[in-house]
């Protein structure tokens, strides 16, 4: 497992964001559109390690093609493969491994939640819950989604990292 796990998320135009998740050996980078509600199904996602499906799985559409997210639970671990299919429409039904493997790492469960609720609460700060809904249009900032990811990370992990969670507007 790396220790050098990074993860940003930027909204970068109308209906637009960009993701970077880097784990010092390899990166990925890319532009899901608000045709999911991406963030949220991120924060969703992320939350459901700490419950008993060893497996979570979440899409984000790139506007035709699918990128498809996979955590896979290995007691203190996750496995992340990052999938890609040329069509949403036509995919989302298929078996992962018909996909193109772009990315996978694994990660302690502790270091990806932590990365994660910091790159959320990075948008909020920037943009509050009233500049997020103007630039993404479609879905209101997740804040509840957030928050549960949050309490779980701090219950259920030993991390000695701060945590702020800014206040929304």
């Amino acid at each position: 497992m790396s220790s050098d796990l990074q993860f940003s998320w930027s909204l970068t135009g109308a209906g637009w964001a960009t993701y970077r998740i880097t784990d010092g050996r390899a990166e990925h980078k890319n532009s899901p559109s608000y045709c999911t509600n991406a963030l949220a199904d991120l924060l969703v996602g992320v939350a459901g390690l700490y419950g008993p499906d060893a497996t979570q799985r979440f899409s984000f559409d790139l506007e035709p093609s699918e990128v498809r997210w996979v955590l896979s639970s290995r007691e203190a671990a996750v496995g992340i493969g990052i999938y890609r299919f040329p069509d949403m429409f036509k995919s989302f039904d298929l078996p992962d491994d018909d996909g193109h493997l772009l990315w996978s790492s694994e990660q302690s469960r502790t270091a990806f939640a932590h990365v994660v609720v910091e790159a959320a609460q990075d948008v909020l700060r920037l943009h509050g819950e009233g500049g997020y809904r103007k630039k993404w249009m479609q879905h209101p900032f997740p804040v509840a989604e957030l928050r549960e990811l949050r309490h779980l990370h701090l219950e259920q992990d030993t991390c000695d990292l701060p945590h702020e969670l800014p206040h929304p507007e």
